[in-house]
């Protein structure tokens, strides 16, 4: 019985290990997906306004970007890097 339950595990554990392998790879295909499609549409001159980001547009306007961040993090879900990268371009593409 000991060794059906170590066998269950050791079992469990590969195979958690193999997922979480399977989701970084593609989170990272995602970011660079995402990546792309921002390069295309700010070739094309188009940009891109996310529902309820403006509140995070008039922070910016108003010079407060920790404040932005903040509210970008609340809106999309982002985590503080990528919340950071999105309110960096954001604020150099206002005008």
């Amino acid at each position: 019985m000991e060794i059906a339950i170590l066998i269950l595990v050791v079992a469990v554990v590969l195979l958690y290990s193999g997922l979480e392998s399977r989701i970084k790879r593609m989170e990272r295909r995602n970011a660079r997906l995402e990546r792309k499609a921002d390069l295309i549409l700010d070739h094309l001159g188009i940009r891109q306004e996310e529902p309820g980001l403006e509140r995070v547009t008039a922070l910016l306007r108003e010079n407060k970007k920790i404040q932005a961040i903040k509210v970008y993090r609340e809106v999309t879900g982002a985590d503080l890097k990528d919340a950071k990268e999105a309110v960096d371009r954001m604020d150099g593409t206002r005008g």
